[in-house]
């Protein structure tokens, strides 16, 4: 996620799992957009936007989460 070296890392996997800084969860795509994401602590709906390797999750009303994409190689 962006922000800088305080940044938390979500990691997305082709099997539907997602890993929020230590937090492990799941991730499924919907329809219009959107995707559900669930960890132990909450299940929470994005409206998902994707473009190349930036990322933007809002939940309805609120705040946007914008990613960049960290390619392999540059951990």
């Amino acid at each position: 996620m962006s922000g800088g070296a305080n940044a938390t890392v979500w990691e997305f996997s082709s099997n539907g799992v997602v890993l929020v800084g230590d937090v492990h969860g799941r991730y499924k795509f919907g329809d219009q957009d959107r995707i559900k994401i669930e960890t132990p602590f909450a299940m929470t709906v994005y409206q998902l936007q994707i473009s190349g390797d930036h990322m933007v999750l809002q939940e309805p009303g609120g705040p946007k989460l914008e990613f960049t994409r960290i390619k392999e190689t540059q951990r």
